[in-house]
């Protein structure tokens, strides 16, 4: 099946909060990183700023930037709509309002579609996507994954997420996915446990973290799997 813009859902993370998802240090950031279904989020163009190392992959990328902010001005008001019927869901802390959220986010996605043209020529952001990954084994130190595996868990099956990851586990040293939610249901996805049998019963070391990170309740969890 194509790839449509039509069909997702472009919503990106801050800098911030993927320090905060991911639990990543100062010597974290030094690594060089893979940031898989990174969409539009500000990580890379931060990153980049920094002088770090950075890959971002996601389907999205094949579109240009004026096709995705089209995309983005759509769907922000659904979501902003989605998240005022759904209050109860979150936890409304450092961020205190739907409002709120949408200002953070737009900054972020903002951030990402200044440095899409320059980042798309240098090749920090790739049009590839999971389960399969055109790059070398052990070619990243760290790879992290928010908001797509697991979190669509009803579109998604087990062997689906099985492949992905272990094909981030191919390509990275270590690998970080958040969370560990099922979208919009506060409960686990119900692929977690097998997951993690499945990559202790191939000599993985694989931790469940508790993160400086909660938005939906319950989701302050990252998986953390390393060779």
């Amino acid at each position: 099946m194509d790839f449509k813009l039509d069909n997702v859902v472009p919503w990106g993370r801050s800098f911030d909060e993927y320090l905060r998802m991911f639990n990543l240090t100062k010597a974290d950031l030094k690594k060089k990183i893979l940031d898989c279904a990174g969409g539009p989020a500000g990580f890379n163009a931060k990153m980049s700023s920094l002088g770090n190392q950075i890959i971002s992959c996601d389907p999205i990328y094949q579109f240009t930037a004026e096709e995705i902010n089209k995309r983005i001005q759509e769907t922000a008001p659904i979501i902003v709509e989605g998240l005022q019927t759904s209050l109860e869901k979150f936890v409304w802390q450092k961020i205190k309002s739907p409002q709120q959220l949408l200002e953070v986010r737009m900054a972020a996605m903002n951030q990402f579609l200044a440095d899409f043209p320059t980042g798309k020529r240098e090749k920090r952001y790739l049009n590839h996507q999971l389960p399969s990954l055109p790059f070398p084994d052990n070619s990243f130190d760290l790879a992290l994954c928010s908001h797509f595996l697991f979190t669509y868990s009803d579109q998604f099956s087990f062997d689906f997420h099985l492949a992905a990851i272990l094909e981030l586990c191919r390509v990275a040293k270590e690998v970080r996915l958040f969370p560990l939610l099922e979208n919009f249901t506060g409960i686990d996805s119900p692929y977690v446990q097998g997951v993690v049998n499945q990559f202790r019963e191939k000599d993985y070391e694989v931790r469940v973290e508790k993160v400086d990170y909660e938005f939906q309740k319950k989701g302050n969890q990252m998986l953390q799997i390393s060779k």
